[in-house]
């Protein structure tokens, strides 16, 4: 559990491994984006590496990419339409990138790289817990912009659009909007990932010091 806690921060597609970067900066302004992209990523990544590791033994190496692109793409198509079905409001915030799901980067990394080769149970494990890492970046991501841009947290139901909680932390008067807009996320993605290489810095040494 410590490797799993530590490799949430280390090998965080976002911040650790610079994966997804792109979905990341367009759709962390509020809360409410962020977890709906990130559930979405969990299940298909799950989704996915279970399908593609149920197949890899009957799927020639000649075509194994086009036939996990089929297969992620299958799978964002039917997370997309539920998702307009029962949650309306994430699908008209998200817009274009849930479709867009499809090229992301972390999909068809973790399907190459670890689907394509173990069972199902731990292909499960590994969606699971890099969509997890993945969300939590983009949960950081974009608390940090929403509180400085606007000084507030807020989160509405996905399913009805009410509010569940607003909470005000910072006074309107030391609200920082260029947060909000996309130099703000290029800067606040700059001071996280530099956070994260700190914290790796610092874990290295503690284990190359330990290790003598």
């Amino acid at each position: 559990m410590k490797k799993f806690f530590t490799g949430l921060v280390l090998d965080n597609p976002v911040f650790g491994l610079f994966l997804g970067i792109c979905s990341t900066l367009a759709i962390t302004i509020n809360l409410n984006n962020a977890l709906g992209m990130g559930f979405s990523v969990i299940v298909i990544l799950m989704a996915s590496n279970v399908v593609i590791s149920a197949i890899r033994k009957i799927t020639p190496d000649e075509i194994r990419i086009p036939v996990y692109i089929v297969v992620i793409a299958t799978l964002v198509k039917a997370v997309e339409l539920l998702i307009k079905a029962y949650a309306p409001a994430v699908d008209v915030a998200l817009g274009v990138f849930i479709p867009l799901i499809v090229v992301n980067c972390i999909i068809l990394g973790r399907a190459e790289a670890f689907a394509s080769k173990n069972g199902i149970a731990a292909s499960a494990w590994d969606g699971f817990s890099m969509g997890l890492a993945y969300t939590l970046g983009l949960i950081v991501m974009s608390l940090s912009r929403e509180i400085l841009a606007t000084g507030m947290v807020t989160l509405t139901n996905p399913f009805n659009d009410t509010l569940i909680f607003s909470l005000k932390l910072i006074p309107a008067e030391y609200n920082i909007s260029m947060f909000s807009q996309p130099v703000g996320a290029f800067l606040m993605f700059a001071l996280i990932a530099a956070a994260v290489v700190a914290f790796r810095d610092k874990v290295e040494a503690k284990e190359k010091k330990e290790a003598k």
